[in-house]
């Protein structure tokens, strides 16, 4: 697929040919050392990347694609993923990134895709092409000190479950248990093999541990971690966790706090409002760090209508769309009853909002009034109640980063 407008061509397949290159062009884009990126190329696999040729042939800039589902309202949605988004130095400021973004939005669009997200190191870029804010990613560190003899209501060992070691390569044990637990967050993931490959398989000079709670042969949590020495203390960094049962919860801390002789601090990813702090008797827990992940509505009528809604709304909401990339223009009714949704063209377009306005209203993370605010969308105070009601939802976040 190419645009002969354009002084370089966008490629969508990949040969072994390719692949020291693209290590290499990764390796300078992100500052790894030497020899790192072809673990993070064979893991993501050459099928999933898509990469940017100059006339010559020479490789100008490469992203990967990661096929995916992320949960919303309860609704499993079709996304892709995109990662590592690089552009060698040399054709950096002449339009190569646009125009990769550009043309893989447009292969997503012919696939069917309803949505796609991201982690942006600008977000000038990719709200050129659509993108806009969607959900959270917080890190949490809490001293483990503060754990002892905490727990949902101050459990006894008589509540405890029993803890096993796994495997960490075993994780398809933990997938039924991840994927029970996803649908209950906005933003949470269905996600693909590479992102349980980042949870299971150590980095340099790391190790992974793994254990089931509960029966191991109908468990009701786990948690993937791994340990690390910094200058002045030492910390536990949870890599994945679930946990379905209030016991499990309980479980789950009192088995971290039996690291408290020789690990200082416990770390894990969230949003902004972690449900792993409900089993803690105090707001021990501080936020680390913080960053935003951007989505992006590719189909509208395809995401539209597999999002999940309030289960007890039989209702309507006409929308006039802008969208100077994809076909996604017009107006068009958004017919909701018993939590699902149809799609149809037509309507007052009485919600006017341009394709990034969507994003955030989509995903629950902001209210139409506070969009409004923002100037992403316009409309009625009637108008604006209705979306309110019909996108409303917990706040959304994953742990996952890629």
């Amino acid at each position: 697929m190419s645009n002969l407008s354009q002084p370089f061509e966008f490629c969508d397949t990949v040969s072994p040919e390719d692949a020291p290159r693209l290590s290499q062009l990764f390796e300078q884009c992100f500052n790894g050392p030497q020899g790192t990126s072809d673990r993070y190329v064979n893991a993501v696999g050459l099928e999933n990347f898509h990469i940017l040729r100059e006339n010559s042939g020479n490789i100008m800039g490469a992203l990967a694609t990661l096929p995916m589902g992320q949960w919303f309202g309860g609704k499993r949605v079709a996304m892709t993923g995109i990662a590592a988004v690089g552009i060698a130095p040399e054709y950096r400021g002449t339009g190569s990134a646009l125009f990769l973004m550009q043309q893989t939005l447009q292969e997503l669009y012919a696939k069917g895709v309803a949505i796609s997200v991201l982690f942006p190191a600008t977000q000038r870029l990719y709200r050129k092409v659509g993108y806009e804010q969607g959900g959270s990613l917080y890190t949490w560190e809490l001293p483990t000190h503060a754990i002892q003899g905490q727990g949902r209501s101050q459990s006894s060992a008589q509540d405890s479950l029993p803890i096993a070691a796994i495997d960490p390569t075993e994780h398809l044990r933990c997938h039924a248990l991840q994927y029970e637990v996803a649908p209950l967050n906005n933003g949470n993931l269905d996600r693909h093999r590479f992102i349980w490959k980042t949870i299971s398989e150590p980095q340099a000079k790391e190790a992974i541990y793994a254990y089931l709670i509960g029966n191991p042969d109908q468990p009701e949590g786990y948690i993937f971690f791994s340990q690390h020495t910094r200058e002045t203390d030492s910390f536990l960094k949870i890599k994945d966790w679930a946990a379905l049962t209030p016991a499990a919860l309980t479980s789950l801390w009192t088995f971290i706090a039996s690291h408290r002789s020789q690990i200082h601090q416990v770390q894990w990813r969230g949003g902004a409002l972690a449900p792993l702090t409900l089993g803690l008797s105090e707001q021990s827990a501080k936020i680390k760090a913080s960053s935003c992940w951007l989505l992006r509505i590719v189909n509208l009528q395809q995401a539209l209508q597999q999002r999940g809604y309030p289960p007890h709304l039989e209702t309507e909401l006409h929308l006039d769309v802008r969208d100077e990339l994809l076909p996604n223009n017009g107006r068009f009714i958004l017919s909701i009853n018993k939590g699902s949704a149809t799609v149809t063209p037509g309507g007052s377009g009485a919600l006017q909002l341009d394709i990034r306005g969507l994003a955030p209203l989509y995903t629950s993370l902001f209210t139409p009034q506070q969009l409004q605010l923002a100037g992403l969308l316009e409309g009625t105070e009637v108008t604006l109640a209705q979306a309110a009601e019909i996108f409303a939802g917990n706040t959304p976040w994953m742990a996952d980063f890629f």
